[in-house]
């Protein structure tokens, strides 16, 4: 009989493992959106302003789970707060407001600091030497479930929407990226058939901004994208959200290509 018992407990104990989580998601689902959240997006996030009311509830949803499901980790003396939480949801989840995936599965943290911090990198010169040392970063995202952000570049990225910077889009866009396993400018895409054409446009694209960014050329995308594939692909999307007119009449097929991505056309939320 005591086997029994035991085995009965431990079924239980595993029962409520599976299911709790996904009752408390579903309780955190249920909770009206509070008016002091949807204040805090109309600030700082204005295409929320320009939406739609299906892609305001939309975005409201996901942030609900974003919120539930993260931890956020205040970095630097920085005291974590609601602005702080919604504002970097919003503009995680605008990335998958029309896309059928998870809000950002794998990760788990997002670690903020008040401002730009240092973090230790490696560079190698023309002759292979390596040396150590310090860079200051306004964000980063790691594949370990991690995102690190500056709260102050958080800001003038998402209030400021329309000059192609947002540190947000950037690193949120690294974690999509990290979908496919890999860093490397090539996320999860619906149909292996669509990775030909991705290659290819994506391709001349990159080679294009490198060039610009070798001989000193004006670019519509950020010269940091010419620093690799992955890079280009976070930067190509801070554009794709922000200057979407733009990219569309000057990149039409990489427009298209984000466009078929992200399964949105961003326009719509520009005046």
């Amino acid at each position: 009989m005591l086997p029994y018992v035991f085995l009965s407990a431990g079924l239980l104990a595993i029962g409520l493992a599976v299911w709790w989580p996904g009752f408390r998601l579903r309780r955190a689902m249920a909770q009206q959106f509070p008016p002091e959240w949807e204040r805090i997006l109309i600030a700082n996030l204005p295409p929320y302003r320009r939406m739609p009311v299906k892609w305001r509830q939309r975005l409201q949803q996901l942030i609900q789970r974003f919120v539930h499901e993260k931890q956020f980790v205040g970095n630097g003396g920085l005291v974590i707060n609601d602005e702080m939480r919604i504002t970097i949801a919003g503009a995680a989840c605008l990335l998958v407001l029309n896309r059928p995936s998870t809000v950002y599965q794998a990760l788990r943290f997002i670690y903020v600091y008040p401002d730009s911090f240092h973090a230790p990198v490696k560079h190698h010169d023309e002759s292979g030497v390596v040396s150590s040392g310090y860079a200051s970063r306004s964000g980063e995202s790691w594949s370990n479930g991690k995102v690190i952000l500056s709260w102050n570049d958080i800001l003038i990225g998402t209030r400021n929407f329309t000059d192609g910077n947002n540190v947000a889009l950037h690193e949120f866009a690294h974690q999509l990226d990290q979908e496919s396993g890999s860093t490397n400018g090539a996320p999860l895409l619906d149909r292996n058939s669509a990775y030909t054409r991705w290659a290819e446009v994506f391709t001349q694209e990159y080679r294009d901004l490198v060039n610009d960014a070798r001989f000193g050329r004006q670019s519509l995308m950020d010269h940091y994208g010419a620093t690799n594939p992955a890079e280009f692909f976070a930067v190509a999307t801070e554009t794709f959200f922000e200057q979407p007119q733009t990219m569309a009449d000057k990149h039409p097929e990489l427009f298209q290509q984000l466009s078929n991505y992200y399964k949105i056309d961003p326009r719509t939320w520009h005046d």
